[in-house]
């Protein structure tokens, strides 16, 4: 009689790094002022749209914290696993979305890049002509937050990993 004997690989990851501060003990008074900006920006945008922008913009500001946050928000609210993948690569893979949603990924890129100074004027053009004028002051909004949410958490070094979908909403 033969036993067969499983080897389980071990793999040992690098240490969690320790956030720089709490930032939010520290400024309870910041954060709930975020958290109800956050609300506001949030009223009238689509939940799906919502989760992208933040997305991408915390991509582009190597967030990880909120990468960790939104994208499990997103996978609970049932986004697909591939449209949050592709995001980082949109313009190759803008098969995977509508084209309202293209111009709020567009528009998104150009409110968190600003290193030619400002938006152009082609971007918000055609993001005006997907979002009637209160719906894009809400997404102009949403983007502004989650930069701000980006350079807190970026800022901070908040850790990674430990968001359980909805926690914070």
């Amino acid at each position: 009689m033969s036993t067969e004997t499983s080897t389980e690989k071990t793999v040992e990851y690098a240490p969690e790094h320790t956030p720089r501060m709490r930032w939010t003990e520290h400024a309870p008074e910041v954060y709930k002022a975020m958290v109800r900006l956050d609300a506001a920006a949030r009223q009238g945008l689509d939940p799906a749209l919502y989760e992208l922008v933040k997305i991408r913009a915390s991509q582009l500001n190597h967030c990880a914290f909120c990468l960790d946050m939104h994208t499990k928000d997103a996978l609970a609210a049932g986004e697909s696993v591939q449209r949050i993948v592709q995001l980082s690569a949109w313009e190759e893979s803008r098969h995977f979305y509508t084209e309202k949603e293209l111009a709020a990924i567009e528009l998104t890129e150009a409110v968190t890049v600003l290193t030619d100074g400002f938006v152009p004027d082609e971007v918000y053009e055609k993001a005006a002509k997907h979002f009637e004028e209160a719906e894009l002051a809400r997404l102009i909004a949403a983007i502004t937050v989650i930069n701000a949410w980006n350079r807190f958490g970026v800022t901070t070094r908040m850790a990674p990993g430990h968001y359980e979908p909805g926690q914070h909403k």
